[in-house]
């Protein structure tokens, strides 16, 4: 599977870094070997909940508490809305960048 994973973040980001996206796909790793585990299912309870807990908290090292950083998964959810394939790098991004973390990427 070839896909231009920075073209993807900046249909949503357009001055997104090409550092931290390549960074973002080094920890994203395996995954993005396989169709199904390279999307994010924002249907889907328990993926949002791995997001949460293995991205945001993990990761990241956030401290909100789960209603808050599930509030900004749903953000980023809307702002990918109109796109059928949610890939998982652009949204660990868009999420990375919206808690001001993306420097853990460079």
């Amino acid at each position: 599977m070839a896909t231009d994973w920075a073209a993807d973040v900046k249909k949503y980001a357009p001055d997104a870094d090409d550092d931290a996206i390549a960074g973002v796909v080094r920890h994203c790793g395996i995954a993005l070997r396989s169709r199904d585990a390279s999307l994010v299912a924002f249907s889907d309870k328990s993926e949002l909940d791995r997001v949460r807990e293995k991205f945001l908290q993990k990761k990241l090292g956030l401290t909100d508490d789960d209603t808050a950083l599930d509030a900004m998964i749903a953000e980023v959810g809307e702002v990918l809305k109109g796109d059928r394939t949610k890939n998982r790098v652009t949204v660990y991004y868009l999420l990375a960048d919206k808690a001001g973390k993306l420097d853990l990427f460079r």
